[in-house]
């Protein structure tokens, strides 16, 4: 029986309930998954939260928020990119005042020690490794879009921070729909404690999946179960395929089933369908649509509607530099926006995207036409998402988009509480299939994947924290390790089942005679040795064949005694194609077919018979020349002997050794077995499957203690190079390695070493800003000799570029891989930036579109504020680093992003 104060207890604690009070502050009743979340932060544990994109996950985390505030403590939302997290910083501004909420993002630093701040995921890592002050009090972390730490560069900044957090924390994080939500959860509570997992595959808004052929609508599936195509779009994909595009004056026709991006858009809109995103994977072609939308007189807004958009632009527009808006394109952007399109991509102003996401969010721009970056956490939901194409560019090629991919991007459309529905639409292109696309659609999840490794400050970071061994220990709680433990359980167990098996095999190849094992491996040592001696023979007889065609001379009769076409042929071209590995001349045999040759033909290396003069105006093309040149071939093949002589390859050095093991296996007692053939079978099996488990053995070796292991070979790296020291209790930090814990770019060694080594210690300031763009740029095509300054900042960045060389040799020797190759693309246009040039100056020399420029600068200034902050008190290169920010830090570089 509950005594009278606890009873009074919890009648006071049902009166008080934080989520009732919560619930009111939205105008629609949270769903089932969004409860079970809330309660489980409500109950004290942490919790994982996968969702389908727009289902609502992010309720979740500001109830997170909510708690926070209501216990007195703090709350941190994290994002993975800049624009979310500005994004969220607003839309939490709006919600609680300005005065509770803080942002940090590298570029922003506002009202940092308020009780809710808004940050990207590197600043609150780099917070833990600092011990900073500002994690007084903290009680919550939002980790939005979760699902980020599969990303290969930036994605193991996420399982630090899960690793590093203290336990007092409570987390929240929110994932796209993963296969493998069970298994991620299940680390969560290994490394955090208690943590529920919350997984609902269910959509708010139905998606219908259709295709768009010529002007007509059609559903891509027949059935509620997504399994079934529909058989009108399978039929019209055939009639596509038979179709043949004609060519006119040289330019390729548009078949008729694939409509123009001002029909898609008339259509949607005639549909009441918008407002829609359509993903496109180029920039070039976001603003070529857009362009398209306004040549053809397309209009999609009220009068209304355009006086509210001129409003919105002269408001958030005002203070950008005048002199600078015709380069930024400002007048084209305008009218779009007037229109209702717009593009959205990562090379525009950001001021110009979030104009175009404020006025989508209000219903204003109907249709916007983006990269898939937009896909990734940002609040611009549409009633339609359409993909023009199911392949993007990778950075290295055109690859097919994934499942997890398809569903990130159609997870855009259906907004709740507007629409009833949301559609689908892929552009009906040459070479869709029907088929692979319902593959697509209906693969609703896909599986996360840690891409987490031990990095250079994050080994120094952690050894002054807490030393080697417990660094190591702490390593090995990462996800990387985990999923790595978890496929050695499966690997040990299929290990375990081929000894098994082995024992039988090695029972059954027994022989009563004598030691059957030994016999075998020497039957097989034979056997190997016999096909190696195969091996070079015909390495050798190819070498010999390619060697003889490249002596072929043009008039040089052989004789082609295997392949399509045997007998005498004339040589008539020796070139050959600059990618070839091997000559390919040109003959004509007897019957005046010209083709070219390969060594694949020929038996033996090609024999030259003889030789016909052919003149300098002979062309294989010309049947009289051919004709011509094929009775005199006749004549010369009726009186050539057109026999050849074969060629010795050689005699294997090692032919005493086969004699000695032929010898041996006569001589050995098994060898008069009866069931020799029998045991024979029994020890390949054997010896095959032995195989088989030595190779499972080894990944298994290399998947135990993985992450531990990778961590010390970067600790022999930086103490080779003096950033670590062994010391009683292991390893400690010297003077460089403070340094080094001081710098969070990739190129973290790269540049604490050059500074160790005084490279750019000639610096002035705009050289020092130039020497960063070096070091933070990766272009989206890498240029072969960009355009460099001369003197001291061009030796600088010879000395720097050989430093990297070195470093690449250095991890090489430790099997380590950080090293990347630099790209001086945007030291150039950084450099006249910072010397004061104009934008349209600055922009004019080069192919970057503003957007590019503006945030590869914003990476230059976070870069220079990390070696101001890193060096020494009075080192000049401090206050280098200080004017080099001033410098650059200006005009439309310096116009904030946040409102």
């Amino acid at each position: 029986m509950p005594s009278p104060a606890e009873r009074y207890a919890a009648a006071r604690e049902r009166s008080h309930d934080p989520l009732q009070e919560f619930r009111g502050l939205y105008d629609f009743p949270l769903d089932d998954f969004q409860e079970r979340g809330c309660k489980a932060l409500a109950s004290g544990r942490s919790v994982l939260v996968a969702a389908p994109t727009g289902a609502g996950k992010t309720v979740v985390g500001e109830f997170a928020v909510h708690l926070a505030l209501e216990g007195g403590g703090k709350c941190f939302y994290t994002t993975p990119i800049k624009a979310l997290s500005n994004q969220k910083f607003n839309d939490l501004v709006r919600r609680y005042g300005p005065e509770r909420v803080g942002l940090l993002t590298g570029d922003n630093s506002i009202n940092s020690e308020a009780a809710i701040v808004v940050m990207t995921t590197e600043v609150l890592r780099n917070m833990l490794y600092s011990s900073s002050s500002t994690l007084d009090g903290l009680s919550y972390v939002v980790m939005d879009e979760v699902h980020y730490l599969a990303d290969r560069l930036r994605g193991p900044v996420w399982e630090e921070v899960i690793i590093h957090l203290p336990l007092r924390v409570h987390l929240a994080a929110l994932s796209a729909t993963v296969s493998n939500a069970e298994e991620f959860g299940e680390w969560l509570s290994t490394v955090r404690g208690a943590t529920d997992i919350v997984v609902d595959e269910h959509r708010p808004v139905p998606l219908w999946q259709e295709v768009m052929i010529g002007e007509r609508l059609y559903d891509l599936f027949v059935d509620d179960r997504h399994e079934s195509i529909n058989p009108e779009v399978l039929r019209v994909a055939r009639e596509a395929a038979r179709w043949a595009p004609t060519r006119t004056r040289g330019r390729r026709t548009r078949d008729r089933f694939t409509p123009w991006r001002t029909d898609v858009v008339s259509k949607l809109h005639d549909e009441h369908m918008l407002p829609g995103i359509t993903f496109i994977f180029s920039r070039a072609g976001c603003d070529a649509a857009v362009e398209q939308c306004l040549s053809s007189g397309l209009r999609l807004t009220t009068p209304a509607e355009r006086m509210e958009i001129d409003d919105t632009v002269e408001r958030r527009t005002v203070d950008l530099p005048h002199e600078d808006l015709s380069v930024l394109g400002f007048d084209t952007w305008a009218e779009g926006l007037r229109r209702g399109v717009a593009a959205h991509h990562a090379g525009m102003l950001p001021i110009f995207k979030e104009v175009v996401e404020e006025l989508f969010q209000r219903g204003l721009i109907k249709m916007v036409f983006a990269t898939e970056t937009l896909a990734l956490g940002i609040n611009m939901p549409a009633r339609t998402v359409v993909l023009e194409r199911l392949v993007k560019w990778n950075g290295e090629a055109h690859v097919a988009i994934t499942p997890g991919e398809f569903t990130q991007l159609t997870g855009r459309a259906g907004r709740r509480g507007i629409d009833v529905e949301g559609n689908a639409v892929v552009v009906w292109h040459p070479g869709l299939d029907p088929e692979a696309l319902g593959g697509l659609a209906s693969t609703r999840t896909y599986p996360l994947r840690s891409s987490f490794r031990p990095s250079y400050n994050m080994a120094v970071s952690l050894i002054r924290q807490m030393g080697r061994l417990q660094a190591r220990d702490v390593l090995e709680t990462s996800f990387a390790q985990f999923q790595a433990d978890r496929a050695v359980v499966g690997l040990a167990a299929q290990i375990r089942r081929n000894d098994e098996a082995l024992e039988g095999y090695f029972a059954s190849m027994t022989c009563h005679l004598g030691d059957f094992a030994e016999y075998s491996t020497i039957r097989r040592t034979l056997t190997d040795i016999e096909k190696q001696q195969s091996r070079e023979r015909g390495a050798r007889r190819r070498a010999a064949i390619d060697q003889s065609l490249s002596d072929l001379r043009v008039g040089d009769v052989i004789g082609i005694l295997s392949g399509r076409r045997p007998g005498p042929a004339v040589v008539v071209e020796t070139s050959s194609e600059p990618l070839e590995t091997s000559p390919r001349p040109t003959v004509m045999s007897l019957d005046r077919q010209v083709r070219r040759i390969s060594s694949g033909e020929l038996q033996r290396p090609a024999t030259v018979l003889g030789r016909l003069r052919i003149s300098r105006d002979f062309s294989p093309r010309s049947s009289a020349d051919r004709k011509a040149l094929s009775v005199r071939l006749r004549s010369f093949a009726a009186e050539a002997n057109a026999t050849s002589r074969t060629r010795d390859d050689g005699t294997p050095a090692d032919e005493g050794e086969v004699r000695a093991l032929r010898l041996a296996l006569r001589n050995h007692p098994c060898h008069g077995c009866h069931d020799r053939e029998a045991h024979a079978r029994w020890s390949e099996r054997y010896h095959r499957l032995k195989a088989e488990t030595s190779v499972l053995q080894g990944r298994v070796d290399s998947r135990t203690h993985s992450i531990a292991r990778q961590f010390d070979r970067v600790c022999d790296v930086l103490e080779g190079l003096d950033y670590l020291a062994p010391s009683a209790d292991g390893l400690i930090v010297t003077e460089r390695g403070d340094l080094l814990s001081g710098l969070y770019s990739d190129r973290d060694l790269l540049i604490a070493q050059a500074l160790e080594e005084g490279l750019w210690s000639e610096l002035d300031a705009a050289g020092l800003a130039a020497i960063c763009a070096g070091l933070v740029y990766e272009g989206r095509g890498r240029e072969e000799a960009p355009r460099l300054p001369s003197g001291a900042v061009r030796l600088a960045l010879e000395a720097t570029h050989q430093l990297a060389g070195e470093l690449e040799s250095l991890e090489r020797e430790h099997d380590v891989r950080f090293q990347r190759d630099l790209d001086f693309g945007f030291v150039w246009p950084l450099h006249r930036w910072a010397h004061g040039g104009r934008l349209s100056t600055v922009l004019g020399d080069t192919d970057l579109a503003a957007g590019d420029f503006v945030r590869w600068t914003r990476q230059v200034i976070d870069l220079l504020d990390q070696i101001h902050e890193a060096v020494d008190v009075g080192s000049p290169l401090r206050d280098r680093a200080r004017a080099a920010i001033a410098a650059v830090d200006r005009g439309i570089v310096a116009y904030s992003s946040v409102t």
